[in-house]
């Protein structure tokens, strides 16, 4: 009885805890025609990416996170963050930079809008592949996903100038990010407090 009350304790407290710190980051692209905003959210399969992009023509447009979080100007932003040295690839090639998204395609007839929605496994936001404090950039042309036969792909994808960027930071939770303790520290001490006494 008392293995079984300290095993339903951990798991709610593990399970607050768990719930409690997901993640959201948010970017706002701008830039003289193209507006969008898009949420990153932390989720058991990878980090979701959600949003809409207006301000372009029908197409598909390169869209990726760069190393830096200077928006002075978009190539201010330096090169695709890649902290494993590889080439260009798509979202999903098994060989490509950290912040390879692939395309993001408008559709419509008078106005035309991209609708984002994918999980991916290889951004993150906490830990070495973190893109909080980064800069995501929408380009001018269609990302050839490292496929194009040439150097450039295998280094930008080809996706020409950048067109808007934006800063990727935090949304929620409000607390503390860079905190290697537990957000609730008191239930966890109360856990433990508890399987204390149950040992006596």
């Amino acid at each position: 009885m008392c293995a079984k009350l300290f095993t339903s304790l951990v798991v709610i407290c593990l399970a607050v805890e768990i719930r409690s710190e997901n993640r959201v980051a948010i970017a706002h692209l701008i830039s003289q025609n193209v507006t969008g905003s898009l949420t990153f959210t932390e989720t058991a399969n990878g980090i979701r990416v959600s949003g809409t992009i207006t301000g372009l023509d029908v197409g598909k447009y390169g869209f990726h996170v760069h190393e830096l979080g200077d928006t002075s100007t978009c190539d201010a932003a330096g090169a695709h963050f890649d902290p494993d040295d590889n080439t260009h690839g798509g979202r999903d090639h098994s060989v490509r930079h950290v912040g390879d998204l692939g395309n993001v395609q408008f559709v419509g007839n008078e106005n035309p809008v991209a609708n984002i929605d994918f999980v991916d496994n290889i951004i993150s936001l906490r830990g070495r592949n973190s893109i909080i404090g980064r800069t995501l950039v929408l380009h001018e042309q269609e990302d050839d996903l490292g496929l194009g036969g040439n150097e450039a792909s295998l280094n930008t994808g080809n996706a020409g100038p950048r067109v808007a960027c934006g800063v990727i930071g935090i949304r929620s939770p409000s607390g503390p990010w860079n905190s290697s303790v537990s957000i609730l520290p008191s239930l966890s001490l109360l856990v433990f407090a508890v399987a204390f006494v149950i040992g006596k």
